[in-house]
């Protein structure tokens, strides 16, 4: 690269913080990257579009390992979160057909 071209931004910026060693041990034990980790809980500070979700331990565990070392972002995940939402739409729509069908069928013996 000569000396009049120009290096692409980064979107990225690097940054040095401390943590306690408690801390990095722990995130190591994990098998957690840490800038991975810093930069997506900023984006959920930051972000005014945030979804809290109460979740299983196995299930918070490879959400960490997917983001942390793979460098995925809560935006590339929206897309299979919004077809889970509607696969659970589905299937609660199902399940008020069964019971709106049933209830009419009572409701025909009893008339």
């Amino acid at each position: 690269m000569s000396a009049r071209e120009t290096k692409p931004k980064s979107p990225y910026r690097r940054v040095n913080i401390m943590i306690r060693e408690d801390q990095h041990e722990a995130l190591n034990a994990r098998g957690l990257n840490v800038s991975g980790l810093i930069r997506d809980l900023l984006g959920d500070y930051l972000s005014q579009n945030v979804i809290h979700l109460q979740v299983g331990e196995e299930t918070r565990r490879i959400y960490d390992l997917v983001v942390a070392n793979t460098g995925s972002s809560d935006r590339e995940i929206e897309t299979h979160l919004r077809t889970a939402l509607a696969k659970v739409l589905e299937d609660k729509i199902a399940e008020m057909q069964k019971l709106h069908q049933k209830l009419v069928r009572e409701g025909a013996h009893r008339a």
